[in-house]
């Protein structure tokens, strides 16, 4: 399990994976190699971004994912529509879930905000039950805070 510092230091190292690079793109898909390289006993981890009123994929680590999500639709929707983390201890319990992979049984996501809009979210996926913790919450949290400010969308 992280701590609290382990998080600082992954913030620390995201932010000098992004510094000086533009492409949103590029940026991403480094962040999420550097969590998928990091966190331990996760399946998928990677971005929607918000596209013609839709979560679109972006880039991320892990199998094939669901392309386009609604803005009320599963986790991801409920993140992005109401600005808020969504650490879900077991996905089949959650009313709406989308099943991208079958092997996910938990899920953390964290919306992305620009210039105080969500215009993304983050997500994490474990073939665990309750795998995410309050500390993974804090943790993320404060990591999306920070790379936020970075990234141009």
């Amino acid at each position: 399990m992280k701590t609290l510092s382990d998080y600082q230091l992954l913030t620390q190292q995201a932010l000098a994976l992004i510094s000086g690079e533009k492409d949103l793109t590029a940026n991403l898909a480094n962040i999420s190699a550097l969590l998928n390289m990091n966190l331990d006993n996760i399946n998928w981890v990677g971005f929607y971004l918000l596209n013609n009123d839709q979560l679109v994929l972006g880039p991320f680590q892990g199998n094939v994912a669901c392309v386009r999500i609604e803005l009320d639709k599963g986790v991801c929707g409920k993140a992005f529509s109401t600005n808020t983390i969504q650490r879900i201890a077991d996905v089949h319990e959650f009313p709406g879930h989308i099943a991208c992979d079958a092997a996910s049984q938990s899920e953390i996501v964290v919306p992305i905000n620009c210039n105080g809009r969500t215009v993304a979210v983050l997500d994490i996926d474990s073939p665990i039950t309750d795998r995410f913790n309050e500390i993974d919450q804090q943790g993320l949290s404060h990591f999306v805070e920070h790379i936020q400010a970075e990234l141009l969308f």
